[in-house]
């Protein structure tokens, strides 16, 4: 007992560090995050240390599969230990500019309008249909902002005569050129020919922006040395990953982790970058760099790298200034990654990369490779086929000196970064759906990292699909039976290695941990398997809205309603007591930017004594009337953001989506 209790010390020591002290420190300070990161930081050098020396050099070099296989396990888990080093050194700082902000907006417009500089609004278009494009161009016409100061520019590559007669019914301007060279850099850069404005905005074609962008984004640029001023990216549809595991209301999209906490960090550090969307750029600086670059097929990322080159930096607001399309379907997912995950290691071959462009002080260059892109598929596939291998050969990862080592020395690292993740993002973070999430996109990702690394140029660039939706069921199968592969692998080495006379490893203390990895290793990956069937979803997303109303019914008598939900096409109303009306009849709601909206009753829903009764409604919206609803939903009023995660919920969901119920979690 006195034993176990030794061998747990470190671990408890830990434990006992977090719960005593970070637990109860504000998360949003530089101080304690500092202490935190370092603290985790020297748990895990320990770590590496007992690893080295303990379980990598006293085996002998014999030159077999074992001697091989354990070298190569560990040089993978330096190049994690490499990228948690550069992530921690990230998060240990923070800065909320909020209040700088409202500080900048005040002086900044306090001048007369006439004072002001002039912006122009890039909406860089491929292929979207216009369902997506008018609500991007309608915001952009509404931002708050004066109008003879501000230019929308529609930066149309396929050159479609009805979207001309569409901006030009607008007041949108139509841009068109005679190639395509570039792809979207090259649209862009077009654009700045025919163009003027000291201030170049850009919104994809799937992003909205709120109302107030400019006022909250321009002021900045008061600092001469601000080349490029980045939002984040916040999505008003659930990306596939929410959708197929039956989370969309209780799991936060995917990038939430990078816009919400790193980003933020990094902007402490000056090391923030441009992510194309949702960013205001100064002219002066694009033209000091030559316009956007495009030798990568990101561009955003080089046009940071290339202004860092000239003395400009980038700098982060964490606020909602926009809201756009997330990927609707594994296809997009994957085209949009990939592109995200080439592109960032083309960088590390160029001449303005992190590793060679001039201007670059030594931090800067390391916080601008690639390391994420390049190692966390990779460890996440070693992770996976570790005990595996070793059920199968035998061969161990390690040379391995007993549990008790593993407890002293792993558990404490594995202990640690789950409580920091847990405190640094405690609302975007659970170890394993997060890891299923990973171990998902490392089936088609990892080949994504090795065809960049041998041939990081010759792919064309590739526009995310977006209005596609997705209608009906789908599934991928590539990626599941890879997963179902490694599920069938991991199980039957486990029932081999049950049976004495099948048993392919001697007996030994690694096998209880690998059993134990293995089981860790078949749940996630059966997490994982699910997020390959895909859910059907409508191309029409609803706002929650809870706003007061008041509707006249065909008996022309006004009751008072709730709007709880509402889209473009229609939306839903709550009375709290029956009303006189019924399906196919006409009722007519007056609310905020509406003052009398005719609509259709689509459904009535009788409820539980106590409970409000729901109306379903539908209506047509069209010219004037659809644009002022179009800026009410997709503005600044609404969002779909998920604020706290609730893991019985999370649970729940997952479990009655694996057993094949079709209930969402609420």
């Amino acid at each position: 007992m006195v034993q176990h209790l030794v061998n747990l010390g470190p671990t408890l020591f830990v434990a006992a560090f977090f719960f005593l002290f970070t637990l109860n420190w504000p998360r949003d300070r530089t101080w304690t995050r500092a202490i935190t990161c370092t603290f985790v930081l020297l748990v895990a050098v320990r770590y590496l240390g007992w690893r080295f020396f303990h379980t990598v050099l006293p085996y002998p070099a014999d030159r077999s599969f074992g001697f091989f296989w354990t070298w190569f396990v560990f040089c993978v888990e330096i190049g994690a230990f490499a990228d948690i080093l550069l992530f921690l050194v990230a998060m240990s700082r923070y800065v909320d500019r909020h209040a700088e902000a409202d500080r900048l907006e005040r002086d900044f417009f306090a001048r007369p309008s006439d004072g002001l500089p002039t912006v122009d609004v890039f909406i860089p278009t491929y292929n979207e249909p216009l369902d997506v494009l008018e609500r991007t161009i309608v915001g952009a016409l509404a931002l708050d902002f004066p109008r003879d100061k501000l230019n929308v520019y529609v930066l149309d590559d396929k050159r479609r005569d009805w979207l001309r007669e569409y901006c030009e019914s607008k007041g949108a301007i139509h841009v068109t050129r005679p190639d395509n060279s570039h792809a979207k850099a090259g649209n862009m850069n077009n654009g700045l020919t025919v163009s003027s404005g000291e201030f170049v905005a850009i919104f994809d074609a799937d992003f909205v922006p709120y109302r107030n962008f400019l006022r909250r984004t321009l002021p900045f640029f008061e600092d001469p040395t601000i080349g490029i001023v980045q939002t984040p990216q916040h999505f008003f549809n659930k990306d596939p990953v929410q959708s197929n595991l039956s989370l969309e209301k209780v799991w936060p999209d995917e990038q939430r982790l990078f816009f919400d906490e790193m980003a933020t960090s990094r902007d402490a550090w000056d090391v923030s970058f441009c992510c194309g969307s949702c960013s205001i750029a100064r002219r002066s600086a694009i033209d000091a760099i030559g316009g956007f670059p495009h030798d990568s097929i990101t561009e955003d990322l080089l046009t940071t790298l290339a202004m860092l080159n000239k003395g400009y930096k980038t700098r982060y607001l964490n606020e909602r200034l926009s809201m756009g399309l997330a990927a609707e379907n594994l296809k997009g997912y994957f085209v949009q990654r990939g592109r995200w995950c080439r592109g960032g290691i083309q960088t590390i071959y160029l001449h303005n990369g992190p590793l060679r462009g001039p201007g670059l002080n030594l931090f800067q260059r390391v916080m601008f490779i690639p390391l994420s892109w390049l190692v966390q598929y990779t460890v996440r596939f070693v992770i996976l086929i570790v005990p595996a291998i070793y059920l199968w050969t035998g061969a161990a990862p390690l040379y391995f000196t007993g549990t008790a080592d593993i407890v002293r020395y792993q558990l404490p690292v594995l202990v640690g970064y789950f409580l920091l993740m847990g405190w640094l993002t405690p609302t975007r973070y659970l170890p394993l759906i997060s890891s299923a999430v990973g171990t998902f996109a490392t089936f088609r990702m990892l080949p994504v990292v090795l065809s960049s690394l041998i041939k990081p140029f010759g792919v064309p660039f590739k526009v995310t699909p977006k209005g596609s939706g997705n209608e009906e069921s789908a599934f991928d199968a590539y990626t599941f039976f890879s997963i179902a592969f490694w599920i069938a692998v991991t199980s039957l080495g486990l029932i081999v290695n049950i049976v004495p006379e099948w048993s392919r490893i001697g007996e030994g203390e690694f096998s209880v941990v690998s059993a134990y990895w293995a089981v860790v290793n078949i749940v996630v990956l059966m997490i994982a398997s699910l997020i390959c069937f895909e859910k059907p979803r409508p191309l029409v997303e609803s706002f929650s809205t809870n706003e007061r109303a008041l509707v006249l019914g065909v008996s022309e008598t006004y009751r008072e309603a709730r709007i709880v939900s509402l889209s473009l096409e229609g939306g839903i109303a709550e009375f709290a007591t029956p009303p006189d009306l019924r399906s196919g009849e006409h009722m007519w709601i007056e609310m905020d930017a509406f003052p009398h909206l005719r609509c259709k009753v689509e459904k009535v829903v009788q409820s539980e004594a106590g409970k409000p009764v729901c109306v379903k409604f539908s209506y047509t919206l069209d010219g004037a009337c659809r644009d002022r609803m179009i800026v009410k939903l997709y503005t600044g009023r609404y969002s779909q953001d998920i604020h706290d995660l609730d893991k019985s919920a999370i649970a729940g969901g997952v479990w009655s989506r694996m057993f094949g119920r079709s209930a969402q979690a609420a």
